[in-house]
């Protein structure tokens, strides 16, 4: 089912999907007081948007989507140029129909780092996550939640929906990679190298430059 859907979503053009990730982060980043907290975008050494995951099936159902990561340029301000990702993973419960669910990942630490740079990881698993504060003020939350590799938002018909990503996999998308970049890249070689950001996501670079330009306001 994953393979098959991944192979209908190569239709959707590289530079469409870098705009939606732009689209997606302002949006949730501005969702009145249940938006993603600023201080915590501010924090994080990583972001990965996946917009529109998709989440299909009947009792037995199965998540995929495709995105963009980004993560700090060390010693200068403003991010790396973006690392494509992909998503997937299966999921039991009671479930009918489909549904389209955007999901953003702040990546709080050097671990969590560590692991969006290798070849893959598992959320639950390989990388400690939990669902993300929302709103302006994150000094009630507990300290098991702030100190999480990475935290978690999730939208779904304009909503933060919440859904669980225990279980789901992460890892590069080798093809995306090429389109945008000419050759073969690696998503280390992306967010830690010297990568200049293509013209396809200059909507993305822009959005992040925004939001994070709001920390000294």
């Amino acid at each position: 089912m994953i393979s098959a859907a991944f192979a209908a979503d190569r239709e959707i053009k590289v530079d469409d999907r870098l705009d939606a990730s732009a689209d997606t982060l302002t949006e949730m980043m501005h969702a009145d007081d249940k938006g993603i907290p600023q201080d915590l975008l501010d924090k994080a050494h990583c972001v990965v948007v996946i917009p529109g995951m998709k989440k299909a099936g009947f009792i037995f159902g199965a998540k995929y989507g495709r995105g963009f990561a980004v993560c700090r340029e060390h010693g200068r301000s403003g991010w790396s140029a973006p690392a494509a990702m992909r998503i997937e993973g299966g999921s039991v419960g009671f479930q009918i129909g489909a549904s389209e669910t955007d999901v953003i990942l702040l990546v709080m630490n050097d671990g969590g780092m560590k692991h969006l740079l290798s070849d893959k990881f598992t959320i639950g698993g390989d990388a400690t996550a939990a669902a993300g504060p929302i709103g302006r003020d994150t000094q009630a939350q507990t300290d098991a939640m702030l100190h999480a590799e990475m935290l978690s938002y999730s939208r779904a018909r304009g909503l933060f929906a919440g859904i669980s990503l225990e279980g789901a996999t992460l890892r590069p998308d080798e093809d995306t990679n090429r389109e945008l970049y000419g050759h073969a890249s690696t998503n280390r070689e992306i967010l830690t190298g010297d990568f200049k950001t293509p013209a396809a996501a200059a909507k993305f670079e822009h959005a992040l430059h925004r939001e994070s330009a709001q920390r000294t306001n």
